[in-house]
């Protein structure tokens, strides 16, 4: 069986797994969605990321398998997912200037190639990645262009 696409692309050594602190957003995502009813259950979702997140915890692991996950957590994952930005980019990529990394969002030259056909998993390893890299201009010089939500329309 071949490697993972992401072992595949990144030369960082970033992995498919869905990491715990991706795992702990998704739980927010749902709390704010349906909060309990009473304060004590957790809804299915939530309920279905925590028992993931504590075995997790459990086992002092920090990624969990996207395959593996049971189908209720990896939905509740999915739908979470769906609510994050899908790519870094900021429109100024200059990988196709000749750079085999992005200046703009950060992402190797094959990151940028192949990020259609990368697995959420694999794409949130990018993300996470180029996050606590922090020197892609779209988190300094051009941070502006990378916000999100009403502040990012102000005048």
């Amino acid at each position: 069986m071949p490697a993972p696409l992401s072992s595949r692309l990144s030369t960082k050594g970033s992995m498919a797994g869905i990491h715990i602190t991706d795992i702990e957003s998704a739980i927010n995502y749902w709390r704010a969605k349906e909060p309990s009813p009473d304060g004590v259950a957790l809804p299915s979702a939530t309920r279905a990321l925590a028992e993931v997140y504590a075995l997790l915890v459990y086992h002092h692991e920090t990624e969990a398998d996207e395959a593996s996950m049971p189908a209720m957590a990896h939905a509740a994952w999915m739908d979470w997912y769906a609510s994050t930005p899908d790519t870094p980019c900021i429109a100024i990529c200059s990988t196709s200037q000749g750079d085999e990394e992005c200046k703009g969002c950060g992402r190797s030259f094959l990151e940028v190639q192949h990020w259609p056909q990368m697995s959420p998993a694999e794409k949130r390893g990018t993300w996470r990645r180029i996050t606590l890299e922090c020197s892609a201009w779209r988190f300094n010089k051009y941070a502006e262009r990378a916000a999100e939500g009403p502040q990012a329309v102000s005048n």
